[in-house]
C-alpha cells in the first residue's frame, strides 16, 4: 500500500487464523521505499501501471516465501540484497500450491493537511499466475475527510482480496453515483502463464491476437535460425521504431522480428495486462516474441546467428561494466559470448543530451565494435522517444 488503504491490512490481522493466508503486509509510503520495493523509479508514484508493477512485485515476494528461498538463519531472514527481476526464477519451481498466490497492491492521493492541486484517486490491482486485475477510481474532492476517504479505498482493497481468493462476496465501499470504478483485467493464455512462471523461454505470436489457449495464435518455439531481431520495450511503439524496422528490411534483405522481454535487469516482469497492451501495437502480419531474456547475452543464445537492431544508447549499455555489477571481467565475457554465437548490430544514432550519437561516438571493446554496423545519420535520425511520449501524456 502507498498513500492509502493501509486500514486493510489491520481489518485482515484481526481476523483469526490471518497467518495462514497472510504472507507479509508492507507500506512502501515514502518515494525511496516505493523506488526500493519496485527496484526503479516509477514514471508516476500514484498511477494504474505503478499499482499492478507493485502487485508484481508482492506476487513474486509471495511465490519466494513459498519456494522456502527465504529461510530463517539463526531466527533472523539473511542479509542479502537481491533484484526484484531475479525473484522470477524461483516460479519455475511451484508446485500446484502456487495457483493459489497473490499479490494485492494499492497506490492512492487522498485528502492531506494540505489542499491537493490534483485529483483524489485510487488505484488497486491484483497479480496471479493467470491474471492480471486493477481498478481505479476518482473521488470526489471536498465530499469526505480523510478517514473516510481511507475507508473508502480499504474497502476496495478488501474487495479485491476478496476477488484473488476466489470469494464471492463483497463489501459495499461506499463510492458516489457520480465516482465510476475504471476496471482492466487480463486473463493469461497458457503461453503467456508457462513464460512468466519460467517454465518456456520465449513464445511467438501475432501482435493482433490474444489468444484463448495453446492452440490459437502462438506458434512452436524455433529460435535457432539467423534473424532479424528488434528488441525494447516498445512503451509505446513510436515512428522511430517503425522507421528503424523498415531501414534494417531493406539493408538486411530479411523481415524484422518484434522482441519484448517480460524480464528487466531492475523491473518487475511484465504483467499480463502490460503484455496485452504492447503486443497489441503490431499488426497480424508481424512476427512478435515475448521472451524472458532480460540481457542481450541472453539474448544471443536465444537468437544464434542473428542481427540485432539497436539504438547507439542501447548498445552502450552492452559494454558498461555498470550493468554487469560493476564487473568488467563479466562484462567482457558477456560480450564474447554474443560473438562466438554469430550474433550482429545494426546501429541506429540516437538523440542524447542535446547531441546526436551514433557507433563512431562510442567508446566500445575491439570484439563489440566488430559486431556492428552502423545506419548513417543521413539515413535515419528521429529524436522521439517512449519516455518523452510517456511523460507528455501523463496528467
Amino acid at each position: 500500500m502507498a498513500g492509502g488503504g493501509s486500514r486493510a491490512i489491520a481489518h485482515l490481522l484481526e481476523v483469526p487464523g490471518a497467518s495462514r493466508t497472510v504472507l507479509e503486509a508492507c507500506v512502501p509510503y515514502s518515494e525511496p521505499a516505493l523506488i526500493q520495493w519496485l527496484g526503479a523509479r516509477p514514471d508516476q508514484s500514484c498511477s494504474e501501471p505503478t499499482a499492478r508493477a507493485m502487485a508484481m512485485a508482492a506476487y513474486l515476494r509471495a511465490c519466494r516465501y513459498h519456494s522456502g528461498e527465504w529461510r530463517a538463519e539463526s531466527g533472523e531472514r539473511r542479509a542479502e540484497t537481491y533484484r526484484l527481476s531475479t525473484l522470477s526464477s524461483q516460479l519455475s519451481t511451484l508446485d500446484s500450491e502456487a495457483l493459489a498466490l497473490a499479490g494485492v497492491a494499492c497506490t492512492a492521493s487522498l485528502a492531506s493537511d494540505r489542499p491537493k492541486r490534483g485529483p483524489h484517486r485510487a488505484h488497486v490491482a491484483i497479480q496471479t499466475g493467470a491474471m492480471t486485475v486493477s481498478q481505479s477510481v476518482e473521488l470526489q474532492k471536498g465530499r469526505r475527510s480523510r478517514a473516510q476517504e481511507e475507508a473508502v479505498v480499504s474497502g476496495l482493497v478488501l474487495n479485491a482480496v476478496a476477488r484473488a481468493c476466489g470469494l464471492d462476496e463483497r463489501l459495499e465501499t461506499g463510492l458516489l453515483d457520480d465516482e465510476p470504478l475504471e476496471a482492466a483485467e487480463a486473463v493469461a493464455p497458457a503461453p503467456w502463464q508457462d513464460l512468466l512462471a519460467g517454465r518456456v523461454e520465449a513464445v511467438q505470436q501475432s501482435g493482433a491476437s490474444l489468444p484463448a489457449d495453446r492452440s490459437t495464435g502462438f506458434q512452436p518455439v524455433s529460435l535457432r535460425s539467423p534473424r532479424v531481431v528488434f528488441p525494447g520495450a516498445f512503451h509505446p511503439i513510436h515512428v522511430g521504431h517503425r522507421r528503424m524496422a523498415e531501414i534494417a528490411e531493406q539493408r538486411l534483405g530479411q523481415p524484422v522480428e518484434f522482441e519484448i522481454s517480460i524480464l528487466n535487469v531492475d523491473k518487475p516482469p511484465l504483467d499480463f495486462l502490460e503484455i496485452q497492451r504492447r503486443s497489441g501495437q503490431f499488426s497480424a502480419d508481424q512476427t512478435l516474441w515475448l521472451t524472458r531474456a532480460a540481457t542481450f547475452e541472453e539474448k544471443s543464445r536465444l537468437f544464434a546467428g542473428g542481427t540485432f537492431v539497436v539504438g547507439a544508447d542501447t548498445l552502450r549499455r552492452i559494454a558498461d561494466p555498470r550493468y554487469f555489477g560493476g564487473d568488467a571481467t563479466a562484462c567482457q565475457r558477456a560480450i564474447e559470448r554474443i560473438a562466438a554465437r554469430g550474433c550482429r548490430f545494426l546501429v541506429f544514432g540516437r538523440q542524447e543530451e542535446g547531441r546526436f550519437v551514433g557507433l563512431s561516438d562510442l567508446d566500445l571493446p575491439p570484439q563489440l565494435r566488430a559486431c556492428c554496423q552502423e545506419i548513417p545519420a543521413g539515413e535515419f535520425r528521429e529524436d522521439t522517444s517512449s519516455t518523452e511520449m510517456r511523460r507528455s501524456q501523463s496528467p
